[in-house]
Protein backbone atom coordinates (compact mmCIF):
# COMPACT_ATOMS: atom_id res chain seq x y z
CA UNK A 1 0.00 0.00 0.00
CA UNK A 2 2.42 2.48 0.85
CA UNK A 3 4.13 2.44 -2.68
CA UNK A 4 0.97 2.86 -4.16
CA UNK A 5 0.51 6.09 -2.22
CA UNK A 6 3.50 6.83 -3.27
CA UNK A 7 2.62 6.68 -6.74
CA UNK A 8 -0.56 8.32 -6.35
CA UNK A 9 1.09 11.61 -4.67
CA UNK A 10 4.47 11.33 -7.39
CA UNK A 11 1.60 11.21 -10.10
CA UNK A 12 -0.62 13.75 -8.90
CA UNK A 13 2.52 16.18 -7.80
CA UNK A 14 2.94 16.68 -11.36
CA UNK A 15 -0.80 17.44 -12.71
CA UNK A 16 0.22 20.75 -14.54
CA UNK A 17 -1.74 24.11 -13.65
CA UNK A 18 -5.29 24.26 -15.37
CA UNK A 19 -5.45 20.39 -15.91
CA UNK A 20 -7.31 17.90 -13.98
CA UNK A 21 -7.39 13.90 -13.83
CA UNK A 22 -9.92 12.10 -12.27
CA UNK A 23 -9.36 9.49 -9.46
CA UNK A 24 -9.84 6.92 -12.25
CA UNK A 25 -7.17 8.04 -14.61
CA UNK A 26 -4.50 8.32 -11.46
CA UNK A 27 -5.12 4.77 -9.93
CA UNK A 28 -4.60 3.66 -13.64
CA UNK A 29 -1.41 5.77 -13.51
CA UNK A 30 -0.50 4.43 -10.41
CA UNK A 31 -0.90 0.74 -12.21
CA UNK A 32 -4.26 -0.05 -10.14
CA UNK A 33 -6.96 0.51 -12.43
CA UNK A 34 -9.76 -0.33 -9.95
CA UNK A 35 -7.70 1.44 -7.14
CA UNK A 36 -9.76 4.80 -7.74
CA UNK A 37 -11.65 4.69 -4.71
CA UNK A 38 -8.18 4.15 -2.63
CA UNK A 39 -6.95 7.38 -4.70
CA UNK A 40 -10.10 9.10 -3.13
CA UNK A 41 -8.74 8.21 0.69
CA UNK A 42 -4.82 9.15 -0.36
CA UNK A 43 -5.96 12.44 -1.30
CA UNK A 44 -8.39 12.92 1.70
CA UNK A 45 -5.62 12.28 4.10
CA UNK A 46 -2.96 14.43 2.22
CA UNK A 47 -1.91 17.96 3.88
CA UNK A 48 1.10 18.58 2.00
CA UNK A 49 0.41 21.86 -0.20
CA UNK A 50 3.03 20.72 -2.51
CA UNK A 51 0.71 18.18 -3.79
CA UNK A 52 -2.46 19.52 -5.61
CA UNK A 53 -4.71 17.08 -4.86
CA UNK A 54 -7.47 19.86 -6.10
CA UNK A 55 -6.81 18.80 -9.37
CA UNK A 56 -8.52 15.49 -9.07
CA UNK A 57 -11.94 15.39 -9.96
CA UNK A 58 -14.68 12.45 -10.68
CA UNK A 59 -15.20 10.45 -13.55
CA UNK A 60 -18.96 11.74 -14.44
CA UNK A 61 -16.81 15.45 -14.61
CA UNK A 62 -18.15 16.46 -10.77
CA UNK A 63 -15.95 18.12 -8.25
CA UNK A 64 -15.74 15.64 -6.17
CA UNK A 65 -14.53 15.95 -2.24
CA UNK A 66 -11.31 17.65 -1.00
CA UNK A 67 -10.05 17.84 2.71
CA UNK A 68 -9.96 21.50 2.79
CA UNK A 69 -13.72 22.23 1.66
CA UNK A 70 -15.50 21.47 -1.72
CA UNK A 71 -16.02 25.23 -1.68
CA UNK A 72 -12.48 25.78 -1.26
CA UNK A 73 -11.27 22.81 -4.26
CA UNK A 74 -14.06 24.65 -6.66
CA UNK A 75 -12.12 28.15 -5.94
CA UNK A 76 -9.19 26.88 -6.69
CA UNK A 77 -9.75 25.33 -10.01
CA UNK A 78 -11.37 28.31 -11.17
CA UNK A 79 -8.56 30.54 -9.90
CA UNK A 80 -6.72 28.20 -12.57
CA UNK A 81 -9.08 28.62 -15.33
CA UNK A 82 -10.21 24.75 -15.17
CA UNK A 83 -14.53 24.72 -16.01
CA UNK A 84 -16.28 22.50 -14.61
Amino acid sequence: MRLFKEKVLSIVSKIPRGRVFTYKEVAKRAGSPKAYRAVGNILNKNHNPKIPCHRVIRSDGRIGGYNKGVIHKHRLLQKEGVML
